[in-house]
């Protein structure tokens, strides 16, 4: 390893304008988010006033259009801004993906109308935004969901509850899909709700194993009124503007478990060149160099999946597939690198004087977050394998 430590990723970025972004990245990372990530995250802080930093800095929109106040960045540089934010702190990392993933739907099947009213705010204003698909009894089976939306003039009326909502209780809006028709995927029906509607309100948060400065909780519609100028899409398109989110939600999630998968591995890096035994520093022993070969191939197999992926959305080309097995293969191998540096560790890897063992339990829910690797592999085998052929 460099006498310096571990050193920062060599990025493969396309202009001059995305390095200098990059560099104030992690400029501001190094100020304002890593010194007090471990102290906030212990103590369950939601870091507000940090993105509200982010959105000053325009890092809250990167990939939504200039013209609505956004950065109009190729999401292959967005995402690469997502790993550094989140190796400094999963919490700001995923919460950035959550609010781009909130935006998605107005960004990309709003009217103009919509979009010039609504957007700049949600890019730029200091907004905050929320995600609601799953609920208590419909996670995987997404198109299941039974909120529901009733017509009452030029409004709709919004009865149900949403469930595992990132930012859930703390979001000043949230993307919403409703059923409006029939059961099954064709009656759903997207809508944009201020989080200030009468009838809103959100349960106290979960208790998670990780990600605790992250408010994850149900949130409730009670008689919600929405008017017909709120909803996001044609009637029915619901379930269209949830997967087109999603394909690139997932390519957030990827990006955000390599960024703790290189924070797990920087973290083993110091302290294998530092700690001693037999007389020589542990990155010494060729059994533990092999560990840090095999965490660091897997770092550089799971960037250079998930920007390949981006280039193919930057290109305009199909790439839910690759989304999924980016999201698959990164995140399984962010659980895999971030268990080998508690091993790597030892006894201080399982304790909380030490960053590992945070990083562990915040890679497994990567795992789990916006579709299971089990629906992932589902995903996949449909493009490769063709549709399943029931009986």
């Amino acid at each position: 390893m460099p006498k310096d430590g571990p050193q920062p990723v060599e990025r493969e970025l396309p202009t001059d304008e995305s390095r200098d972004l990059l560099g104030l990245v992690r400029d501001l990372v190094q100020r304002e988010i890593k010194p007090v990530a471990a102290e906030q995250e212990a103590a369950g802080v939601f870091p507000r006033e940090t993105f509200r930093l982010l959105s000053e800095a325009g890092l809250l929109g990167l990939p939504h259009p200039e013209e609505y106040g956004g950065g109009s960045q190729p999401y292959q540089v967005y995402l690469q801004v997502l790993e550094e934010l989140a190796a400094a702190r999963l919490t700001v990392g995923l919460g950035t993906s959550v609010h781009s993933l909130s935006c998605h739907g107005l960004a990309h099947f709003g009217s103009k109308e919509q979009r010039t009213e609504w957007l700049p705010d949600m890019l730029g204003g200091g907004l905050l935004g929320a995600y609601c698909l799953s609920e208590p009894s419909s996670g995987s089976d997404a198109a299941a969901l039974r909120t529901r939306a009733v017509r009452d003039g030029d409004d709709w009326l919004l009865n149900g509850t949403k469930a595992w909502i990132t930012h859930g209780g703390v979001a000043d809006f949230y993307t919403v899909l409703a059923r409006t028709g029939a059961e099954g995927a064709g009656g759903i029906t997207a809508f944009l709700v201020p989080a200030d509607a009468q009838g809103l309100s959100a349960a106290a948060p979960e208790h998670k194993m990780g990600l605790n400065g992250s408010p994850t909780a149900q949130v409730h519609f009670d008689e919600v009124r929405v008017p017909d100028t709120r909803r996001l899409g044609d009637e029915g398109q619901g379930f269209a503007v949830a997967l087109s989110s999603l394909d690139s939600g997932r390519l957030g999630i990827a990006a955000c478990a390599v960024g703790v998968a290189q924070a797990a591995l920087d973290e083993a890096l110091a302290y294998t060149a530092e700690r001693e035994q037999f007389g020589r520093p542990l990155a010494d022993f060729q059994g533990l160099r092999f560990m840090l070969a095999d965490m660091a191939t897997r770092i550089e197999a799971g960037r250079a999946l998930y920007l390949a992926a981006a280039r193919r959305r930057d290109a305009g080309q199909p790439f839910a597939r690759q989304a999924a097995m980016a999201k698959l293969f990164c995140t399984d191998a962010a659980m895999a690198v971030t268990t080998d540096a508690v091993q790597l560790l030892g006894g201080y890897g399982y304790t909380t004087d030490f960053p590992a063992e945070r990083y562990m339990r915040e890679a497994k829910v990567l795992q789990i977050v916006e579709g299971t690797n089990q629906i992932q592999r589902m995903v996949i085998a449909r493009h490769v394998a063709g549709p399943e052929r029931r009986s």
